[in-house]
């Protein structure tokens, strides 16, 4: 069923059942009364995360809250992609979580890498701009935060049953499809470096693990955050979910 674009899409954290009533946070209820200016009546969509997406009716707005009351279900709980997407955290790193999201990432996992120029990530803002993006773009499955991880603590934890992908710009050929559709295994990750890439030590290290397939991304340089979303693509689009 496709996503309706004409209401308004919110987050809460409530359980969401027929009739159910919900009483939004103060952020929340701000945004609908004195920004949308949302009165008693009003429809929008409803979402959790766990529960589909539901339309709801505005029941009441005070100056402190506004109460939601949910009508029915719009649409079914889809399950969480099961795609981790890893990074190293550049500046525009509001913008690489949400292409992420919109582009069927399950997982969002900051790797501090030697290049790496913000070592410091906030889980909470992350964990913002994944809900912002799956409520602008129709996406009910939200995906997993997880605390930023260092390059030998990443490698250390990996599940080595899931394929891990790395954009390597030092790739002796331009195409990433021939490396791509060797790759048997259905679970996936990718791994994006900072700008300025990964170091020779890190990309040797890379290569030597069984579960790690490199790919390159063309023949020009591109920047960090271009990267990541041509390499989102081209993995969705050759072996995952877009075939």
């Amino acid at each position: 069923m496709r996503a309706n674009y004409k209401l308004q899409r919110l987050f809460v954290t409530s359980n969401l059942a027929a009739g159910a009533a919900v009483d939004l946070e103060r952020e929340q209820s701000h945004y609908l009364a004195n920004v949308l200016r949302m009165r008693e009546g009003a429809e929008l969509l409803v979402i959790n995360g766990r529960d589909g997406e539901w339309l709801a009716h505005v029941a009441q707005v005070s100056k402190k809250a506004v109460q939601l009351t949910l009508v029915e279900q719009a649409r079914p709980q889809t399950p969480l992609p099961d795609f981790v997407y890893a990074f190293a955290p550049i500046k525009r790193l509001d913008y690489l979580v949400q292409k992420a999201v919109e582009m069927g990432a399950g997982v969002i996992q900051p790797v501090i890498t030697h290049h790496t120029q913000f070592a410091k990530v906030g889980v909470e803002r992350l964990k913002a701009n994944v809900i912002e993006a799956a409520e602008q773009c129709g996406v009910l499955a939200v995906p997993e935060v997880r605390a930023a991880a260092k390059f030998d603590t990443f490698l250390a934890g990996w599940q080595h049953d899931r394929r891990l992908i790395f954009c390597d710009e030092s790739a002796e050929t331009d195409n990433p499809v021939p490396a791509l559709k060797a790759v048997g295994e259905r679970k996936l990750g990718l791994l994006v470096g900072p700008e300025g890439g990964f170091s020779d030590s890190e990309r040797a290290q890379l290569r030597t693990l069984p579960f790690v397939t490199a790919i390159p991304l063309g023949p020009r340089i591109l920047r960090a955050d271009t990267a990541a979303v041509a390499a989102l693509a081209v993995i969705q689009t050759t072996i995952g979910d877009w075939r």
